[in-house]
């Protein structure tokens, strides 16, 4: 039987597998590994995905539960709020025969994607990349400098809570001083307001004693006083 010119390859779909396996670890979209393979194949990104979903998934759903673990270990180390600016890619591994097998960071044995469906598979063990310790560095520099900053700003406010402390005691202290003034202030209005009461009351005493004089009208049309 001849094979059709646009008929898929093991290698194709072992293609295809990789690609979207290693999308799905760095977070990406399935959309985009469709369209770097039909890239590569020079198909379409829509036939890539019919392939995936009809064929090429089915053998791979162990794999693809792998992959989504690794992804969230790598964003919980990495960190959403702390990743920088430049993401390193994740580890690759290499498939050198159809043996081999993908490992995760804990060392539990994953589905293979260097392997055709349905063949045996072996284990292969993941390693540090120069990349994994740039971004470690990178991360504890971040958090050095975050950590300065901090302390920075402690300091600052530890200084102005000291001066607002001053500036409070002081305005206590004036209080205190007003209050006293005010209260002499009172107690020299209640001790005036008592010398004028003596002294209008003396008045009024001394009014009472004096003699009041009285007039009378002699027959001459003269008036003559009278001592009461």
């Amino acid at each position: 039987m001849t094979q059709r010119q646009d008929a898929w390859s093991e290698e194709d779909d072992l293609l295809l597998a990789e690609t979207v396996l290693r999308h799905i670890r760095e977070g990406s979209t399935q959309l985009n590994a469709f369209e770097e393979v039909g890239d590569k194949l020079n198909r379409t990104s829509a036939a890539c995905g019919f392939r995936w979903n009809a064929v090429v998934r089915q053998g791979y759903k162990k794999a693809i539960e792998l992959a989504k673990k690794q992804r969230k270990q790598r964003q919980r180390i990495l960190g959403e709020k702390t990743r920088p600016l430049y993401t390193p890619p994740p580890p690759t591994f290499s498939f050198d025969t159809p043996t081999e097998l993908l490992v995760d960071s804990e060392g539990q044995q994953g589905e293979s994607i260097g392997q055709t469906i349905g063949n045996s598979v072996s284990p292969q063990t993941r390693e540090m990349t120069l990349d994994d310790v740039i971004l470690f560095l990178t991360n504890l520099k971040n958090n050095g400098q975050q950590s300065t900053s901090l302390q920075q700003q402690n300091d600052r406010l530890k200084t102005e809570n000291k001066a607002l402390s001053e500036e409070i005691a002081q305005l206590k202290k004036q209080l205190e001083e007003t209050e006293k003034e005010f209260q002499t202030i009172q107690e020299d209005y209640q001790a005036l307001v008592k010398i004028m009461d003596r002294a209008r009351k003396m008045v009024l005493f001394e009014d009472e004693d004096k003699p009041t004089n009285t007039f009378i009208m002699d027959k001459n049309g003269n008036l003559e006083r009278l001592a009461k």
